[in-house]
């Protein structure tokens, strides 16, 4: 796609077997990151549901946080302006020490997520590209006798023999940005083994960016082409 996307939200789930949440490691953790001179989270807080790492954040509807819960360690960055590489590192650098700590010998899966705003070419906002580009179905709409206020679409990739990874991702207009389209990917990946460390966990965060910058966004630039 011609215009460089701009990269809004990662998140990742680590999913595993139920434990009671304890803060004493996370805490540990943080003191361990703030004596380094250059801690990953700067405040420690604990909540009804488990640990929480996070830093501060300036834009309204930002985090940073890492969360360790019952069943899972939840990573959310959104609009910190990240980059896949410092997720994915922060991702595997977090969750190696605390997989040890709670005794963990496998992730039961992994979820990752990425969400993107990109203006199409050749188009005069979002949705015209969805309805007039995407799906065709500009004059169809006029049946329904009202303008639609978004449009979008949902596709599934599943799991096939030399990819184990599914894929879900999402299209859609921003009535908040006219000229933007919404997207979004989510990987889902098979259970993982914890012993000899979390570099899979790593190689999956950059698995689903690179799945919709190399695989949706040259989908949709085909839509771009065509309206020129």
């Amino acid at each position: 796609m011609p215009h460089a996307p701009r990269t809004i939200a990662f998140l990742c789930e680590l999913l595993h077997p139920p434990v009671t949440p304890d803060p004493a490691p996370v805490q540990r953790l943080h003191d361990t990151q703030f004596r380094s001179g250059d801690p990953t989270y700067r405040s420690f807080t604990v909540t009804h549901e488990g640990a929480v790492l996070s830093n501060p954040v300036q834009r309204p509807g930002a985090q940073s946080q890492a969360a360790f819960l019952q069943d899972r360690f939840r990573f959310v960055e959104e609009l910190t302006g990240l980059t896949a590489d410092e997720f994915a590192s922060r991702v595997r650098s977090t969750s190696e020490p605390m997989a040890e700590a709670r005794g963990l010998s496998a992730f039961v899966a992994q979820a990752v997520t990425v969400r993107m705003l990109v203006n199409p070419l050749g188009f005069d906002s979002g949705i015209e590209f969805v309805g007039a580009g995407l799906l065709g179905v500009e004059e169809e709409l006029a049946e329904i006798g009202r303008p639609a206020g978004a449009l979008g679409i949902r596709m599934v990739f599943t799991p096939r023999p030399d990819e184990p990874s599914a894929f879900g991702v999402r299209i859609e207009s921003l009535p908040s940005d006219p000229r933007s389209l919404w997207i979004e990917c989510q990987g889902t990946f098979p259970p993982l083994v914890v012993a000899g460390g979390l570099e899979a966990v790593e190689a999956r965060v950059h698995e689903t960016y690179e799945f919709t910058t190399r695989r949706v966004l040259p989908f949709l630039a085909r839509f771009e082409e065509s309206a020129r």
